[in-house]
């Protein structure tokens, strides 16, 4: 019997080289690749040593490694977009696109392309045919059984809020070897396994920006210009530094001149643009929601199944963020009535919300990660 062939993006970390050893325990033959990214030339960077610790990984379980050149893609698809967004007013996620573009695209076009049957990553999701087909839903494409994309068992290291943009073919392509586990299970795995880089912690933020403050980031690339800071009655209390560097619900970076003792933390509430103007309250009210007491996304997709506009679901807009219960309009016309062809949904939360234009809106049926799209 032909072993089945897995490209693995290895990083340098833990979840990455414990996959490594649970795909040769399954029979998988396993080549390890360490994928190049880009990273701006006044910031530090360590991937040569996440290279050579990926390296080191490689040797110890005596799996060929590769190295995959994908920089230009990265410039072009994560730190391009995430800077363009900023400029524009949004708060992007970046990390969303990195996976769309960069893992679940170049490198799994490029994996495929030199013999890989699957690819592999550390990431907390797992995978697989769907169970059930109920009548809530109908099916976005003609399998009878599409695969599925659901939460890592771990609740405080799932990822599948970052991967809400995967589609049928790119989940049959892919596998998650600890998505199962849970991050002390891992650990004690990679004690179990000797791996070299059993004791290293877990990296932290942005990648291209390690332990960068992003604001600091953004001012190579986005010109500072000093506005107001507003309170909700409309007088100025302070100033800020362009509100393109702020999103709403933070509560740092602006400076507020006129506080009374008893005033509590100023949240961001509003932005506006044109004006370069920061509304901001101690008791945060969320902007007055579009499209009939709910959010729009655009880009959106759903991954195994449409939602139901007549059941409650669940959706998250930033990582580890509350799930909150919802509904969804899976073919919302600004103009009214249906769209043959959707690209817009309305997600209407059962409380109001403080969410950003740019933000990740990810929809979850339980445990299953229905898909989702971009706050409008």
């Amino acid at each position: 019997m032909i072993k089945k062939r897995v490209f693995i993006g290895l990083s340098g970390g833990v979840d990455s080289a414990v996959s490594v050893a649970l795909l040769q325990k399954a029979g998988y033959e396993v080549v390890g690749v360490f994928i190049r990214t880009w990273h701006p030339d006044f910031l530090e960077c360590n991937e040569e040593e996440e290279r050579h610790d990926a390296m080191r990984v490689a040797a110890h379980l005596d799996i060929p490694f590769l190295t995959f050149d994908l920089e230009k893609v990265y410039k072009k698809e994560v730190a391009d977009y995430m800077i363009r967004e900023y400029k524009a007013g949004r708060t992007p996620n970046p990390d969303v696109m990195c996976n769309k573009e960069v893992k679940f695209g170049a490198f799994l076009k490029k994996a495929l392309a030199m013999g890989a049957d699957f690819v592999a990553t550390g990431h907390y999701v797992q995978v697989g045919e769907a169970k059930y087909i109920g009548v809530s839903y109908v099916l976005v494409n003609t399998q009878e059984t599409p695969m599925y994309l659901s939460k890592g068992v771990d609740p405080s290291k799932d990822q599948s809020y970052f991967l809400w943009t995967l589609k049928q073919e790119q989940l049959s392509k892919t596998l998650f070897p600890v998505g199962h586990l849970k991050k002390t299970e891992v650990r004690k795995l990679a004690k179990k396994f000797n791996l070299p880089v059993a004791q290293k912690k877990d990296s932290q933020g942005i990648c291209f920006l390690g332990a960068v403050d992003l604001k600091e980031f953004l001012k190579h690339y986005i010109k500072e210009k000093k506005g107001k800071v507003l309170n909700e009655k409309g007088e100025e209390i302070g100033h800020h530094d362009g509100v393109v560097f702020h999103t709403l619900g933070e509560r740092h970076g602006f400076t507020i001149t006129k506080k009374n003792p008893n005033d509590g933390a100023y949240y961001v509430v509003r932005k506006d643009i044109k004006k370069n103007i920061l509304v901001v309250s101690t008791s945060p009210q969320p902007s007055p929601c579009k499209g009939e007491g709910g959010i729009q996304l655009e880009n959106i997709n759903w991954i195994s199944k449409i939602p139901n506009p007549n059941k409650t679901y669940t959706a998250q807009i930033r990582y580890h963020g509350e799930f909150l219960p919802c509904k969804v309009n899976p073919a919302f016309n600004i103009g009214g009535g249906k769209c043959s062809t959707p690209r817009v949904a309305q997600v209407v939360f059962t409380k109001t919300v403080l969410v950003a234009s740019g933000q990740s809106c990810v929809v979850y049926d339980g445990d299953i990660c229905l898909g989702g799209g971009v706050v409008v």
